[in-house]
């Protein structure tokens, strides 16, 4: 019997209409746009701002859009996993919202956090299940609603992120296409250097957790860099390495959309050319979960069947890896 391995047949993606650029955040807080541009490599981000409006919001169409690229019924989904920091509630879950949404009724689905590393974890959590021979469409998505958890009267966090989602349709290959290898890791020395304080059973909800402004994100932003560095980098080399390939067997290296300094470190330590690096920080910010998959939903008409592609993030917790995959459509 043939190996089975979990091929990316389809990428949707979705990101709001709304832009804040550098310019706007010049006027709600002490920042400029070289600043911001020479700093993060960023000049606009997307910002979900219609009222009543949720992560939920911005995956269902992406998966829609996925949906109707392949040319499938949603009642043909079995599995379905959202990796997002910013679920609509802490139960139900996302996935199982985005499910109901799009008429994925036959599906199982549920979240996956691992912050910017998420989709990676995601994918190869959704990648096993097809190897298995159990299930044949598995929908893996990032999404990311940012805007929900940023303190827009904070200079260095605002600047970074932004809105957005995309999502892969991963089903069985025999013939080798999909997702070939995966190394990821974690170590929770990062709850000190980039989290969200309250809202969970270590400080619940309370009139003193919103004032402290506990429910907005934290980073320690030079700490958190020196890890993505060497995090992000070190991993994407150890996979080319264990796999016998260099950074001229690779069509293109996909990293998190964190700051373009860190994909610059990264695209150098595995060898790579700046243009064969894709990069989309600069009109979407940093989506979280949901940078990795929107580069391949921006650049899946330069995509080919057979393209080596390395999938690289950093996330906080912190957790990290990369992932390596053979194109198949």
């Amino acid at each position: 019997m043939s190996k089975i391995t979990a091929a990316i047949t389809a990428v949707g993606g979705f990101v709001p209409e709304t832009k804040l650029t550098n310019f706007d955040l010049e006027k709600m807080v002490d920042t400029n746009d070289e600043w911001i541009r020479t700093r993060t490599g960023i000049s606009e981000r997307r910002i979900l701002r219609e009222p009543g409006s949720a992560t939920s919001d911005l995956g269902t169409p992406a998966v829609l859009d996925l949906l109707i690229k392949r040319g499938i019924d949603p009642l043909e989904i079995d599995c379905v996993i959202c990796a997002t920091v910013t679920p609509d509630m802490f139960f139900p879950s996302t996935a199982n919202i985005i499910s109901h949404k799009v008429g994925m009724s036959n599906a199982f689905g549920y979240d996956l956090s691992a912050a910017c590393s998420g989709f990676l974890f995601a994918l190869t959590t959704g990648a096993s299940y097809i190897e298995s021979g159990r299930y044949k469409k598995v929908v893996v998505i990032g999404a990311d609603k940012m805007s929900s958890i940023i303190d827009y009267t904070e200079r260095n966090n605002c600047i970074i992120f932004g809105d957005g989602a995309a999502a892969v349709l991963l089903e069985p290959s025999t013939d080798g296409y999909g997702v070939q290898d995966s190394i990821l890791k974690s170590d929770g020395v990062g709850k000190d250097f980039l989290y969200i304080k309250g809202g969970g059973s270590l400080r619940p909800s309370t009139v003193e957790t919103v004032l402290a402004k506990e429910h907005y994100m934290h980073q320690e932003g030079k700490t958190v860099f020196k890890y993505a560095v060497t995090g992000m980098a070190d991993v994407s080399a150890e996979l080319l390495e264990r796999n016998n390939l260099t950074g001229e067997d690779i069509a293109w290296l996909v990293p998190h959309q964190a700051n373009l300094r860190i994909i610059d470190a990264t695209a150098k330590r595995v060898g790579m050319p700046i243009e064969k690096v894709m990069i989309n920080i600069d009109r979407y910010g940093n989506t979280t979960a949901a940078t990795i998959p929107l580069c391949l939903w921006d650049w899946q008409d330069k995509l080919n069947k057979g393209d080596n592609i390395v999938l690289a993030a950093f996330g906080g917790g912190f957790t990290w890896g990369a992932t390596l995959i053979k194109w198949g459509f």
